[in-house]
């Protein structure tokens, strides 16, 4: 218990905290005021008459008009507060809200990166990154120091470990080593520049399958390994600017390369980066917060957890989708399909079809016939709607196909349950979902 306490507690040079709070507020910045300049802000949340929510947070909406340009642009202002760390609690705890309540308001355009900047900021709010080279510290100099505890290191390297390992174990699938699944989403990129025809060669998709699923099993330890650091820093760089350039995944892929400084022992960081500054001399004297233990360690315990949960419920995952969100099952599936809404009033026994145009943009009617926990949504939004025109007693079914990873298109709802009257149930497989036969 010493020895971990030791670990955890024992002051080390600063340097890193500061370098990557410059990094990070930069790249938050350019997340909020980016989402504008690039028309995603409009695309997620002003164009769509209805946005679908994580569905425990029903209350999350938008806010009217051109409300949501203002929000992306005040979190900018605090990103901007965060890399010069002025007012950097205040600064960092507010993005993270609204960055939260971005997340949980809308899952049309879900991201696993999107859940990654929640944790992330969630651990800049408890690290202390604004000690030195920072407006607080220039403002305050008593409130200056060019230390921190080793756990501000730590969390951070266990954190990216377990999104590195969890992704590389889920890609230890058939759809995935098979390339399959690689094939289905280069297709998109044949047009781009010089590299385009290139990705469509079944080379390059074996490279880059058996490549992902090396990288995020052993990035961690060649990191973490003195002898591979360097080797492995130089893949990280090129692993992660090949996914800028091939996937536009925004910030992301920067906040990787940026992420790998933890991985370098403080004093290098120091020397690098703040050559005049003194070395940080071995302390006998350290605080131990037994509190704090315990709030990493449930931390810990509930990031190794939940991308487990998926194993409670029967059939693949990325079939059912049940158990798929926060696991770090990152490009494993391509589904494409399609699914009516038979509408019946039993009064008259009169049936339509509903046109899903008339409330939803193209993304969200594909999003509503391939993911289940949003085609339910859809389905209760449509009872409400029809509950205001005196329509209190509709069934409402959904009949359509899908099709997983270029596999043939096949029934992913039953058509003969009425969904209207279905409650979600989020620890319990939905019994109007079917399964694919190879998991039967």
């Amino acid at each position: 218990m010493k020895k971990l306490e030791y670990s955890l507690f024992k002051p080390v040079d600063n340097s890193f905290l500061v370098v990557f709070r410059v990094i990070f507020g930069f790249l938050i910045t350019a997340e909020a005021w980016g989402a504008i300049l690039t028309g995603w802000v409009e695309r997620t949340f002003i164009t769509p008459s209805f946005t679908f929510s994580f569905i425990d947070f029903p209350w999350l909406q938008p806010l009217p008009g051109n409300g949501m340009y203002f929000y992306f642009f005040i979190m900018g202002c605090f990103g901007v507060m965060v890399m010069l760390g002025f007012k950097y609690r205040l600064a960092i705890s507010a993005y993270s809200l609204m960055w939260a309540a971005v997340y949980f308001m809308q899952k049309s355009n879900y991201n696993n990166h999107y859940y990654l900047l929640v944790l992330l900021c969630l651990i800049m709010c408890l690290v202390p990154a604004n000690r030195s080279y920072s407006l607080d510290a220039k403002h305050s100099p008593e409130f200056r120091s060019f230390t921190c505890p080793n756990w501000c290191r730590l969390i951070f390297i266990v954190q990216i470990g377990i999104v590195y390992t969890y992704g590389g174990i889920a890609k230890l699938n058939p759809d995935w080593l098979s390339t399959e699944s690689v094939a289905i989403i280069l297709r998109s990129k044949a047009d781009l520049w010089m590299v385009g025809s290139f990705l469509q060669e079944n080379w390059a998709h074996w490279i880059i399958a058996i490549g992902g699923a090396f990288f995020d099993l052993f990035i961690t330890p060649l990191l973490l390994w003195k002898r591979t650091r360097k080797f492995a820093f130089g893949l990280s760089v090129f692993f992660h600017l090949f996914n800028s350039a091939v996937f536009q995944v925004g910030i992301f892929p920067f906040m990787g390369i940026g992420m790998c400084i933890f991985f370098f022992p403080p004093d290098t960081i120091r020397r690098l980066f703040f050559k005049n500054r003194l070395p940080v001399a071995d302390a006998s004297f350290y605080l131990v917060n037994k509190k704090l233990i315990a709030l990493l360690s449930l931390w810990v315990l509930l990031q190794v957890s939940l991308p487990l949960r998926h194993w409670i419920f029967p059939g693949d995952v990325n079939w059912t989708e049940e158990g798929h969100r926060l696991s770090w099952r990152m490009m494993l599936r391509s589904k494409s399909g399609y699914v009516n809404f038979k509408v019946v009033n039993p009064v008259n026994d009169s049936t339509f079809i509903v046109d899903q145009s008339l409330h939803l943009t193209r993304d969200q009617q594909r999003n509503v016939a391939t993911k289940p926990d949003i085609c339910w949504q859809y389905v209760q939004y449509l009872k409400e709607e029809y509950a205001k025109e005196g329509l209190t007693e509709v069934e409402i079914y959904a009949e359509g196909k899908v099709g997983l990873n270029g596999k043939k298109r096949t029934a992913l709802y039953n058509p003969n349950v009425n969904l209207a009257a279905v409650e979600w149930q989020p620890f319990k497989s939905a019994e109007w979902l079917l399964h694919l036969e190879s998991d039967l």
